[in-house]
């Protein structure tokens, strides 16, 4: 009789002896934390092993929110880089659905303008990671400046995503400004 692990147990990366690592699935928190809500992502480390490797080493993480000027339904924060070396992309999309994870990574002269309003936080010669929430439909990662704008789907909200989405909403109407976007292991 043989045993299905596959909702508990995914495929790792390579271990020292050059064979695949069984692991147990991994989730974090999401926070907006002034208005104090909280979703939790599980990590997609099945289709973006080297990223979710790279974020949940560093956490706990966490920055100043924005919403989105160009793809809609989107919160995220900036963040210097954390990884030791660049993540790949991996399982990419440029079209984020509800609940999705993203990471993107940009040289400060995409972002250093003040058409982005980032221009007295973002150096020309520094490198941003972005991490990204999407929180309902019709999300198209197109820019104006740059063009397609493909991220790093790297993990997924499977619970809270209502309630965040509402704060997000709120967020957009009401602003952003003395709020927080934390990641932090669950």
């Amino acid at each position: 009789m043989r045993i299905d692990l596959s909702p508990v147990f995914h495929r790792g990366p390579l271990d020292r002896r050059g064979t695949m690592e069984c692991m147990a699935d991994r989730y974090i928190e999401v926070s907006l934390v002034k208005r104090g809500i909280t979703a939790t992502a599980k990590l997609l480390d099945d289709r973006a092993p080297i990223t979710c490797a790279a974020v949940w080493d560093v956490l706990p993480l966490a920055g100043d929110v924005y919403h989105a000027k160009y793809a809609r339904n989107e919160i995220y924060a900036l963040f210097p880089p954390f990884a030791e070396s660049e993540p790949p992309l991996e399982n990419p999309t440029v079209t984020p659905i509800p609940g999705d994870l993203c990471y993107f990574s940009f040289a400060g002269t995409q972002l250093g303008t003040a058409s982005h309003g980032y221009d007295r936080e973002v150096r020309a010669d520094t490198t941003v990671v972005d991490l990204a929430l999407f929180y309902e439909r019709n999300n198209l990662l197109l820019n104006g400046d740059v063009g397609w704008v493909p991220g790093t789907v790297w993990g997924q909200v499977v619970e809270g995503l209502d309630a965040m989405a509402e704060a997000c909403n709120d967020l957009w109407r009401s602003g952003a400004l003395g709020e927080s976007l934390r990641f932090r292991r669950a």
